[in-house]
């Protein structure tokens, strides 16, 4: 395979990436672009695919279409390409409602294989909910998803709780949001024992798949068969009935894998490949997918509505207006704010025209990653009913692990998506990820140089050689290093030096940096280049060695250098608006994130 073609079809934009052989080993080439055209009044997301690729034929000077799809050639004589594959969000995705017995236990077991399945989960619906049945059958009816899993039960207990689930589902009688006239595709993965009466309340209404029981014992959770289900019928009932999908599938030999499956699949690789914990996150136009691989574990959330353009005015409306503006460095009137940001969610494709409207986006951006994290966390958790798990606080108290996350050990965070792949600087996309996730101790920043890894997701299933050559030349872009000390010293010992840092730069000098609370620099540094450093931190502060103790490590440099960042965890932000925005332009200026002479022009609506 000489000449390999992928797309992915987002909630806002195709993006198309052409990869071809060169000598021994497979390559980007170009890319190509354009609006999404799954929505009136095109309805036929094809268009969209044949506009992307038409302008990588204009940069390549391939022949990549015909008028009725892509072009598959027959020999390397032919025009055309060997393989196309292609992904899709396009139309909201694969939209599920989970059923379960217990929200604690098997329901949040079930809406973590959906979220691993690549699905947005429209809706939990439990016996123990606390809503009452009439309820649960309006809203079931009102939503209209995709597919349904139910799970329930531990197998041979109780059937009572899990044939009732059953039952709201089919009273409520929920149509499919494509194609009306077919049956709605049902899981059932609950105890074995409800089996056959399920299949008798639900065998006539629905397109039901029986596979075994998510949780079979309270101490297990059994993922892959369901996850693999939802997959199948993905292809089978939902992307054969939406718009122009019936036309895609026939384009390409491989099953159109959902977006943020082929996200989370390369995410996986890179922890594979280095043996490290890693969170990841897609940030897309309407939802924000957050990834973790930590200690093996694999957990993907989605938060439905925090997105950087359909979805907007959510992530204003869940984080607040004020906690938007704390990000923004100079003074902008709360009404004009609100203007810009309802201007792009109805027009979602433009982007920003002025480094203001840029800076306002990365704001917004912040506190989508901040929620989404925060989301994500509530279901990267030790199983619910199970023998709980328990560590000891300094003061020997028992504390309940509600996220087994230390960001202490996580090794490496990534981005992925429009506004963090295509940020003007890389230095932008690295703080961007700071203030998100807020790392402690020693941490990779890496991210997607131009939005290719759902590409690459799909393409692995297949071609896997091809897959990791172009991931790791030209899709992973090494940012640098965060060194950031986990603690906060009382505040009568906050002046002063609070870290010191020794770096062993290549060219043999030692570089010392010594920071105050509040200070975050950049120390130049290649990304070929790893260095030894020597971390003393704050007696009240940890880098990953202990409470005051020093950390002798190596750092790997990057696009963005090595970041020290001694603002404290949590981050501290002054309450006055003055102080804030000057503390705000100390912090961009020392990385030099924007152009500091632009920046100082910024004054909107005021």
């Amino acid at each position: 395979m000489d000449i390999i073609l992928a797309t992915d079809c987002g909630s806002t934009t195709t993006k198309a990436r052409l990869f071809r052989k060169i000598g021994n080993e497979y390559r980007f080439v170009c890319s190509g672009e354009a609006p999404t055209t799954v929505e009136a009044p095109y309805e036929d997301v094809t268009l969209g695919i044949f506009n992307a690729v038409r302008e990588i034929e204009e940069l390549s000077g391939l022949g990549l279409l015909t008028r009725n799809g892509i072009k598959t050639r027959l020999s390397k004589e032919e025009e055309g390409v060997d393989l196309y594959v292609t992904t899709s969000s396009a139309g909201g995705g694969l939209q599920m409602m989970v059923f379960g017995v217990t929200r604690s236990i098997t329901a949040e077991s079930a809406e973590r294989v959906s979220l691993g399945g690549g699905a947005i989960v429209m809706d939990v619906v439990t016996v123990d909910d606390g809503k009452p049945t009439h309820m649960k059958v309006e809203n079931t009816r009102y939503l209209r998803p995709d597919m349904v899993l139910i799970a329930g039960g531990t197998d041979g207990g109780s059937v009572a709780p899990v044939v009732q689930t059953a039952e709201i589902l089919r009273i409520a009688d929920p149509k499919a949001r494509f194609g009306e006239t077919y049956s709605l595709p049902v899981i059932f993965a609950g105890n074995k024992s409800a089996r056959d009466v399920v299949k008798k309340t639900l065998g006539d209404k629905f397109a039901l798949r029986i596979v075994e029981n998510i949780r079979p014992i309270v101490e297990l959770e059994n993922s892959d068969p369901a996850r693999a289900a939802i997959q199948e019928l993905f292809m089978e009932h939902v992307m054969s009935h939406a718009p122009g999908y019936d036309k895609l599938m026939k384009w390409t030999p491989i099953p159109i894998m959902p977006t943020p499956s082929g996200e989370g699949m390369m995410f996986q690789t890179y922890a594979q490949m280095y043996n490290v914990n890693l969170i990841g996150v897609g940030l897309g136009g309407a939802t924000t997918n957050i990834y973790s691989i930590y200690d093996g574990r694999f957990v993907r959330s989605v938060s439905a509505n925090l997105g950087m353009s359909y979805s907007i005015c959510n992530v204003l409306k869940e984080a607040g207006i004020e906690n938007i503006i704390r990000w923004i460095p100079f003074d902008i009137d709360e009404d004009f704010l609100v203007d810009i940001l309802t201007n792009k969610m109805i027009r979602p494709t433009t982007i920003p025209q002025s480094l203001d409207e840029l800076i306002i986006e990365q704001a917004v951006a912040r506190e989508a990653l901040r929620l989404g994290f925060a989301h994500h966390k509530l279901l990267a958790r030790p199983l619910r009913g199970a023998r709980p798990v328990a560590e000891f606080s300094l003061d020997m108290k028992v504390v309940g692990l509600e996220s087994y996350i230390d960001m202490l050990r996580v090794d490496t965070i990534g981005g992925t998506g429009g506004l963090l792949s295509h940020a003007p600087r890389r230095v932008q996309t690295a703080l961007l990820l700071i203030d998100g996730f807020l790392p402690e101790g020693v941490t990779k920043l890496i991210q997607d140089s131009i939005f290719m890894m759902p590409h690459l997701g799909v393409l692995s299933t297949v071609h896997s050689k091809a897959a990791l050559e172009i991931f790791e030349k030209d899709c992973l872009v090494r940012l640098g290093t965060c060194i950031a000390p986990k603690g906060l010293p009382e505040e009568k010992d906050r002046e002063g030096e609070l870290l010191k840092v020794e770096l062993n730069m290549p060219d043999g000098t030692v570089r010392t940096e010594s920071l105050s609370l509040g200070d975050i620099i950049c120390v130049p540094l290649p990304q070929e280049e790893v260095i030894d450093v020597k971390i003393t931190p704050h007696k009240r502060c940890d880098i990953g060695a202990g409470f005051g103790h020093v950390l002798n490590t190596k750092v790997q440099g990057g696009v963005a250098g090595i970041i020290i960042d001694m603002r404290g965890r949590p981050l501290i932000l002054p309450q006055d608006k003055t102080a804030m925005k000057n503390m705000l332009n100390r912090w961009l200026k020392s990385l030099d994130v924007y152009e500091e002479k632009t920046l100082n022009r910024c004054v909107m609506g005021v």
